[in-house]
């Protein structure tokens, strides 16, 4: 009896061992995990069409949404093992990788100008170099926080030369409107909704310092379960083609899970392109840009080779090959 029971444990640890070695062989997902997020147009109409859940229908597999109120609350998700899929910033996403974040960016949902600075009106804040010394809200470890970093030193400023409030996205608007700070590392819809409901100023604007909109997947996931992404994204091209095909019924699906005003979504939509969504080259020299800002500021540790992790973070064989 003993013998046999030492060959049956012997059996299960090797079947758990193959099937560590040969993902293929591990039990398949039942359940798909994916973020929605309001700076994510495409995620929005995915979820309102239900387009993954018909597509993963047949297989049996659920899907479940998570709200993400900026790259940083992904990247933590993501990071947690909580959600499968997470939409983030590119320049976000390579600080998360060089941290130790195993993910890949697998599609570009967006090419946007979703950050930028912002004041109430009437400040004497016109410039970059008026922030010194101020208080300015931000979201660390996301594209407005890395667009703040990239702007104050092209002032000759850092970091330390201002006073940092570290609030999600929704709440430095409203430190903002209530003169609990000077200025704000704005993001879109929400930048748009000041500008429009409260005459916000976007005193610094560079839609060449805002990194794409990246997907990321966590990276065993994508291992495990390579025909499962690729069923994802493709539900992913068809939302965004819908969304291209009707900019009304994606500005509708916009104010619906914003709660925002047509004029707020109209503003954010003008200043996002849908129109490619292939991961590659051009994304890769985005972040590489931000990355090496970010290195010779110091916020990236000294000696890191930035190419090698951008390399390691794009992975374009998921998603679609022509835009």
């Amino acid at each position: 009896m003993r013998i046999l029971r030492r060959a049956l444990i012997g059996a299960a640890l090797g079947a758990v061992c193959l099937a560590a070695a040969h993902p293929a062989l591990a039990q398949s997902a039942k359940e798909v995990r994916l973020d929605w997020a309001t700076y994510n147009p495409v995620s929005l109409v995915l979820k309102d069409k239900g387009l993954i859940e018909k597509a993963l229908a047949p297989e049996g597999i659920t899907v479940r949404w998570v709200q993400s109120l900026g790259s940083n609350k992904a990247l933590e998700f993501l990071n947690a093992g909580s959600i499968d899929f997470g939409s983030t910033a590119g320049a976000a996403a390579l600080l998360a990788r060089i941290n130790g974040n195993p993910i890949k960016a697998v599609y570009a949902f967006s090419r946007p100008e979703w950050t930028a600075l912002v004041t109430r009106p009437n400040t004497d804040i016109a410039a970059v170099k008026d922030l010194k010394g101020r208080r300015v809200a931000v979201t660390r470890g996301t594209d407005p926080h890395i667009f703040l970093i990239r702007a104050l030193r092209g002032a000759g400023l850092t970091e330390r030369d201002v006073k940092l409030v570290l609030l999600q996205h929704p709440d430095g608007r409203t430190a903002l409107d209530r003169g609990d700070v000077d200025a704000w590392a704005g993001l879109d819809p929400i930048m748009a909704a000041a500008e429009i409901e409260n005459g916000d100023v976007l005193f610094h604007r560079d839609p060449a310092a805002n990194t794409w909109g990246v997907l990321n997947v966590r990276e065993d996931f994508a291992k495990q379960n390579p025909d499962l992404t690729r069923k994802v994204l493709a539900a992913y091209e068809e939302a965004r083609k819908i969304a291209l095909a009707d900019p009304q019924e994606l500005k509708r699906i916009l104010v619906a899970a914003t709660k925002l005003p047509e004029p707020v979504v109209a503003r954010q939509l003008e200043r996002t392109d849908l129109s490619q969504p292939v991961i590659g080259k051009l994304q890769a020299e985005t972040i590489l840009d931000a990355g090496t800002a970010l290195l010779d500021a110091g916020v990236i540790p000294a000696g890191t080779d930035v190419g090698a992790v951008v390399q390691a973070l794009i992975d374009p064989r998921f998603g679609p090959s022509v835009p």
